[in-house]
């Protein structure tokens, strides 16, 4: 046997298997379904009743939640000005065309447009889509007919879709085709996608950086989801270096201008289509910077209950702060007379009454309606009318911010379990998986041969840019690497750390063989650095080797090479 493979049966290729045993996909699939069944019975018990008691739906212009909402498959939405690539990101990352697609340098993408899975290609008109019982679109109706028929979906069969839905929107207008009249709330709808989105992505053309008043009235109704907002600077293999650093810095300033967040929003930067790069100035960057958005893609399905706790505690927060509200302005209204003039004095003093509110029962400033669109709001309804306060009710949105939620929170994989405690909350033996998502193969793209290219058998130990010794190895690993489920292609710290464990070597053995190993320097393991790792703990414990002081040449994975040469 070769000094550099190891066989199915070495002890770090069992304390792989070991670690395995929990599943991987299947397990995430299962957890996140128990969560969301919590979630629903957390919503209709507690949370609904005081969203009807104080009118959640009308001030808020928020449908009741529906079960398909806390059912649905991660959203991305991707919005940007005309002829910004959103599009050809969408066919490059579903590596094929689509029912429907548009794309041109005018304004072509008129229509909200959902990508979803389906056993056959077809379009489906938005009036079907916002009735069907399985899908989370019912709460569009509201923007009526003139929306519905701008809005359709988009189905085929992909392994993608099965995954996460997509979100194409209209190509936002600049210049003088702004007075475009839309024929509905462009502004609303995105804020409405915005809220059940688990990731937003805002493409800018390295050649147009000026933020139009609809791109901004755009970015403004994403208000409250800026943690969800991840910007791409498109087609920047167009410009050289130099104006590329001019274009990333004037984008951070206008996006400073525009955001209201106080941090600024990652910018991921490269050329989002399958064409090869046209300048290769800066093609390092490009594809890390690829391979960065395509692991924040990845890991959403795996992430998914996360984003629904998340979001539901957002919305309590917000349904608790608007009882408040409703109540005290109910318990200010007069018992018989002049009532009217004293609701115009409380709508002219709703800056006073928030801020009392806020201080009487130590609320969070941001939990307040917009108080511009509140005030109007108010003036359609009777204050006479509203209800009091239940403080049951209260109490009980509390237990579910200071008691379930955390119970909930517990029960997901975090760094501080043990590998035993990690497979308990895991469960074992799910029946359904969540895939991770396929990501776009870029090696042509980036000017790089693909792997055996010329050769089916690999290249030969005198190839040293491509040659490497563990590859033989690599290839018999990749299934006990998948079993483990990666996120996007990487194993978490945690699921890394379990496999060294189980090796049984000294903690200083693995201290040093994790350093060898991770290369990128991440705190993750791809395919490449698990490999190295499982070679490393093989050479201790089968061949009593010492762990080496740098890996030797032919050990560097051809992809991680750059980063040792570097150093």
């Amino acid at each position: 046997m070769s000094e550099w493979t190891f066989d199915s049966g070495s002890p770090a290729v069992q304390a792989s298997a070991a670690a395995a045993e929990g599943g991987g996909a299947d397990e995430t699939a299962d957890r996140t379904s128990i969560i969301t069944g919590r979630l629903k019975t957390i919503y209709r018990k507690s949370v609904l009743p005081v969203e009807k008691r104080f009118k959640y739906d009308y001030f808020y212009e928020s449908p009741f939640m529906s079960d398909a909402e806390f059912d649905a498959k991660p959203q991305v939405m991707l919005i940007g000005q005309y002829s910004v690539g959103k599009t050809s990101f969408i066919r490059y990352l579903l590596g094929r065309d689509f029912p429907g697609q548009r794309i041109g340098p005018e304004p072509t993408t008129d229509r909200f447009t959902v990508l979803i899975n389906g056993p056959e290609e077809r379009v489906i008109p938005g009036n079907a889509l916002s009735v069907h019982p399985d899908l989370p679109f019912r709460g569009l109706e509201r923007f009526g007919v003139s929306f519905l028929s701008r809005f359709e979906g988009s189905q085929m069969p992909s392994s993608v879709l099965r995954s996460v839905t997509l979100v194409d929107t209209p190509g936002i207008l600049s210049g003088e085709k702004q007075r475009t009249n839309r024929g509905y709330d462009f502004n609303k709808v995105t804020g409405w996608f915005a809220e059940r989105a688990d990731l937003i992505l805002v493409l800018f053309d390295a050649h147009k950086l000026d933020i139009s008043d609809e791109l901004k009235g755009a970015i403004d109704s994403l208000k409250g989801n800026e943690d969800k907002v991840r910007c791409v600077l498109n087609k920047a293999d167009q410009i050289d270096r130099q104006q590329l650093m001019r274009v990333y810095g004037a984008l951070l300033w206008s996006l400073g201008k525009t955001m209201t967040s106080p941090e600024v929003a990652r910018v991921y930067v490269g050329s989002f289509w399958q064409e090869p790069l046209k300048s290769l100035d800066n093609v390092d960057l490009f594809e890390k910077e690829e391979q960065d958005l395509m692991k924040d893609l990845a890991v959403l399905p795996r992430q998914s209950a996360v984003r629904k706790i998340n979001e539901l505690v957002k919305r309590i927060r917000k349904v608790k702060t608007l009882a408040y509200i409703i109540a005290h302005l109910k318990a200010q209204m007069p018992t018989l007379m002049g009532k009217e003039k004293k609701q115009n004095k409380l709508i002219a003093d709703l800056p006073n009454v928030f801020r009392s509110i806020l201080k009487k029962h130590g609320l969070a400033p941001g939990d307040f309606p917009d108080i511009t669109s509140f005030s109007t709001k108010l003036r359609d309804v009777k204050f006479a009318e509203f209800h009091t306060l239940s403080q049951k009710q209260i109490d009980g949105l509390d237990d579910i911010l200071n008691k379930d939620i955390p119970a909930l929170m517990e029960e997901l994989p975090s760094e501080r379990d043990s590998p035993e405690t990690l497979r308990a909350k895991m469960g074992g033996g799910a029946s359904r998986g969540v895939p991770n998502i396929p990501v776009p193969k870029t090696a042509a793209k980036y000017g790089k041969q693909e792997q055996f290219k010329s050769n089916p058998f690999g290249p030969d130990s005198e190839d040293k840019d491509n040659y490497w010794a563990l590859q033989d190895s690599a290839d018999r690993l990749r299934g006990s690497f998948e079993a483990l489920g990666p996120e996007g292609g990487f194993l978490p710290t945690a699921k890394a750390r379990s496999v060294l464990v189980k090796t049984g070597l000294e903690k200083d053995n693995l201290r040093q063989i994790w350093n060898l190993s991770d290369i990128d320097k991440d705190g993750l393991f791809d395919l490449d650095e698990y490999v190295v790792a499982m070679f490393l703990c093989d050479a201790v414990i089968q061949k009593g080797r010492p762990i080496p002081a740098e890996l030797p040449a032919s050990v560097i994975p051809p992809s991680k090479r750059h980063l040792v040469a570097s150093k």
